[in-house]
């Protein structure tokens, strides 16, 4: 069942730290970094921390030959980093966690052994259908009591073997007695991602491939072998499609995409918006489409159909309750049908506007990032050529929202090395094992990108991790206070 869920804090305590260690996932994984906070201080040699202050777990590890807790406390925007031994007692509790997650990712890190879960089904994706499991105009919380499947390997077997948790079987430790080295290691890409850079380049069985019919998807089928050349960070934009209904669809363009885009219009719903996108590069232009009333005559009332050209934030003196106040506002240059008006628009002024575009030329997309702030609107005007089907040109206008950044891997075709392929490491099911060979250690002249479509529980992971750190300026009020 597809949604994006809120943990809700388990206000069950742990009495030392050593049981957290043991029940709940701790380690280097961005979901791996629980934050719990002590119901008492706790003095260390050369730091307190105060009770109910937010402690962040990082990694478990030895420090001069005890075991301990690699912790963070950001205290007046300064973090302190510490251990704690696992032999700290005390009742530790949970933090409450503002972010969302998949079904898998709590499933698979955010339930502590033992216990169960509470979940929030978060409204910012979920819609419902007959389909749903869930009651429609569900808003309520869900105990998940997760059922544990063993992947298992066989000797001499290749594929993977799933064994359900409640099979009933006598199961036999023959370890000391049993040449580990004749089982197959399987390895996620995200396994594969973590591994030193100077093992790459490197060859690969596939056991498990992913789905779909994509380059390069449908050639990655099982028991096909690859060359992964290297790992590294690369560049996307993401960009949604421009449409009224829920069905819009999302994609990860690469910068290496040869088609080109002309400008669409943007739509601003208040003069705020307007200072955020104004730039120095061109003047913008705009009509408004909603009518506004100033409260202040020094200010400007607005009609549907003002043409104005932005100019830049400025305060303005105005009368209010019969005293004179400083004010934020836009100063803007209202186009009359044979001169130029100069006047002010209040910040808090919650309008309706949208571009009126002159440029008629033909941006590659590097050029639109680097000459625009995103979010922006386009669509195709050239497709790309070198991609068979190109998802974009369909497209009846797309949003460009913002440059991530993303891990990939640079695979080939071990038999046939005559091309590479990008591949993303977080979106990408597959197992794969590494073989003991001579690896071409050439990387094909050719090198493909994909445009990615990304579905809506993904689109809304790579916004959360992206802005994890990222805080926009709070809008203005409303109305004057």
């Amino acid at each position: 069942f597809l949604g994006l869920y809120k943990v809700v804090a388990d206000k069950t305590p742990y009495f030392s730290i050593e049981e957290i260690t043991r029940k709940v996932s701790i380690g280097p994984a961005r979901f791996g970094h629980p934050s719990f906070y002590s119901a008492e201080d706790i003095q260390l040699a050369n730091f307190t921390v105060k009770r109910d202050e937010q402690i962040t777990f990082n990694s478990v590890k030895e420090v001069d030959g005890t075991m301990a807790v690699g912790c963070v406390v950001v205290r007046n925007n300064e973090s302190h980093s510490f251990t704690l031994p696992l032999s700290q007692e005390g009742q530790f509790y949970e933090c409450e966690d503002d972010q969302i997650y998949t079904l898998k990712e709590i499933a698979e890190w955010k339930i502590p052994k033992g216990r169960y879960r509470i979940v929030k089904l978060s409204n910012t994706l979920h819609t419902w259908d007959y389909s749903s499991p869930l009651p429609e105009n569900f808003d309520g919380c869900l105990i998940l009591m997760p059922v544990y499947e063993m992947q298992a390997i066989m000797k001499f077997r290749k594929d993977i073997v799933h064994i359900l948790s409640d099979l009933d079987v006598e199961v036999k430790d023959i370890t000391d007695c049993c040449d580990i080295g004749s089982f197959l290691q399987p390895f996620s890409l995200e396994d594969i991602f973590e591994r030193a850079g100077k093992e790459f380049p490197m060859v690969a069985e596939i056991m498990e491939g992913p789905s779909g019919s994509q380059k390069p998807y449908n050639l990655l089928s099982t028991g096909k072998e690859i060359v992964i050349y290297k790992k590294y960070q690369a560049a996307r934009v993401l960009a949604s499609e421009m449409r009224s209904d829920s069905s819009k669809r999302h994609f990860l363009i690469p910068m290496s995409y040869k088609g080109k885009f002309k400008r669409r219009p943007r739509e601003f719903p208040t003069a705020y918006d307007l200072e955020i996108a104004r730039s120095e590069k061109e003047q913008l232009h705009v009509v408004a489409t909603k009518a506004f009333t100033s409260p202040h005559k020094e200010l400007f009332s607005v009609s549907v159909g003002d043409q104005f050209l932005v100019q830049q934030r400025q305060t303005s003196e105005v009368l209010h309750e019969g005293r004179k106040k400083l004010i934020d506002v836009l100063a803007c240059e209202q186009i009359q049908s044979d001169t130029h008006k100069k006047v002010f628009l209040p910040m808090y002024m919650e309008g309706g506007f949208v571009e009126v575009i002159h440029d008629k030329k033909q941006y590659h997309l590097s050029e639109i990032c680097k000459e625009f702030h995103l979010p922006f609107n386009v669509k195709v005007s050239v497709r790309d050529l070198s991609i068979e089907e190109d998802v974009l040109a369909a497209a009846p206008g797309l949003q460009l929202e913002e440059e991530i950044t993303d891990s990939y891997l640079l695979i080939g075709s071990a038999s046939s090395p005559v091309e590479s392929w990008e591949i993303p490491v977080y979106r990408l099911n597959m197992l794969v094992h590494l073989l003991s060979k001579d690896v071409q250690t050439v990387v094909p002249a050719v090198m493909r990108t994909m445009v990615e479509e990304v579905s809506e529980e993904e689109y809304y992971m790579l916004r959360r991790y992206e802005n994890i750190t990222l805080h926009p300026p709070p809008r203005p009020p409303k109305k004057p206070t």
